[in-house]
């Protein structure tokens, strides 16, 4: 049965092969970034099943104009996976306001806003999957200069088990995958020269599997996926 999807941060990394491994199974899937051009080749693999649209979930009226876009479709969301992602690496003592700010609005306020926005068009047993880093997994090993990334993370590990406890009497499950080290862009801006040992193809593949799947088993679970720190 074919079902819809929305990712965030489709444009490259994780989101565009995870949008990709959706449309090969025959799901329907919004893709969703700021570049428009990465996006339009995107599109190229599976037009009839992967639409785009270009945004920025820093704008507040990012949000209804998705929404508005899946009501002029006609189309119901049973689940979205909030991808998107801001790494700022620096010294604590070198962020700005500003760059707690752009941290915070990507990885925290933009799945919120969106989430709440798109509350009325999730199905019954719609999942919620939340990216989130090992960086932001209580317990796990922290790393110097991601003081503001890691806690941008952790924060929406508690939102995770907070939506989980609001939403699950709608029927609709809300997750947390804490990933460890994929060789993806922002790994590399995170720990340049290091070799991870996942490509962003396999944990695509990892991801597909849960958002299809794991909410039979899990809900406001945060979850570790790694192998290694970091």
């Amino acid at each position: 049965m074919k079902r819809n999807y929305l990712i965030t941060g489709a444009s490259r990394g994780i989101g565009f092969e995870l949008a990709r491994q959706l449309a090969d199974i025959g799901h329907h899937v919004l893709a969703t970034a700021r570049n428009q051009q990465a996006l339009e080749k995107l599109k190229l693999h599976a037009p009839g099943l992967i639409d785009i649209l270009a945004a920025d979930l820093t704008d507040p009226a990012t949000p209804e104009m998705i929404r508005q876009r899946l009501s002029d479709a006609d189309t119901s969301l049973d689940g979205v996976v909030h991808n998107a992602g801001l790494l700022i690496n620096k010294p604590f003592e070198k962020l700005t306001d500003k760059d707690w700010q752009s941290v915070l609005e990507v990885n925290l306020l933009g799945p919120v806003r969106l989430t709440r926005t798109l509350l009325s068009t999730f199905t019954e047993e719609a999942h919620l999957v939340m990216i989130s880093s090992m960086g932001g997994f209580q317990g796990s090993k922290k790393f110097p200069g991601l003081s503001a990334y890691s806690t941008a993370k952790g924060a929406v590990s508690i939102l995770t088990e907070a939506l989980a406890a609001e939403l699950g009497e709608k029927g609709v499950a809300v997750n947390c995958l804490c990933l460890g080290a994929v060789q993806t862009e922002m790994f590399e801006e995170a720990f340049p020269g290091m070799k991870a040992p996942v490509n962003p193809e396999e944990m695509a593949g990892h991801i597909c599997w849960f958002l299809l799947n794991g909410h039979r088993f899990y809900n406001g679970k945060v979850i570790p996926v790694a192998q290694s720190d970091p």
